[in-house]
């Protein structure tokens, strides 16, 4: 499953995880795992809350540094063991954010051994956001994501 890049808006890296697709899909799509991955250690998640249907929530709140972060999104496809897109240019409901920042779009597939290819992309709404994504950490930032997602689903897997 290939998309479109555009290079001046949108960010992206694949890399292979030794886990199965079926349970780095399970890790993203319930919110008891979320919280062992979704953002890099030592930052935590503190709440999840997904309703996972095109329009569903994606709800999480962070504790960066001692700041409390509150992200409130929704999910705008939904392919099963395939592919998750969710943004927070809206809420539930459709409510327009009056400052969103960027739309996720995970792409799985199987990779040879029984792994997981997994590409993440981050698009944003104009040149000045991705860039400042960028220079905020994206690569470090979901690279590091990734090996705590394939660490703990690893550990599911036993």
């Amino acid at each position: 499953m290939k998309l479109e890049l555009d290079p001046a808006t949108d960010l992206s890296f694949t890399r292979t995880l030794a886990v199965p697709r079926q349970l780095i899909w399970e890790c993203w799509t319930r919110p008891e795992h979320i919280p062992h991955f979704f953002v890099p250690a030592p930052h935590k998640v503190t709440s999840v809350d997904i309703d996972l249907r095109v329009g569903g929530r994606f709800n999480t709140t962070f504790e960066v540094e001692g700041n409390v972060m509150e992200n409130l999104g929704v999910y705008l496809e939904v392919v099963p063991e395939e592919k998750l897109v969710f943004t927070d240019t809206y809420t539930e409901g459709w409510k327009p954010a009056p400052e969103p920042f960027m739309t996720a779009i995970l792409l799985l597939a199987d990779a040879p051994g029984g792994g997981t290819s997994y590409t993440a992309i981050a698009r944003h709404r104009n040149p000045d956001t991705k860039k400042s994504h960028e220079d905020m950490g994206f690569f470090d930032g979901w690279g590091t994501v990734a090996t705590q997602l394939e660490a703990y689903a690893k550990g599911l897997a036993k």
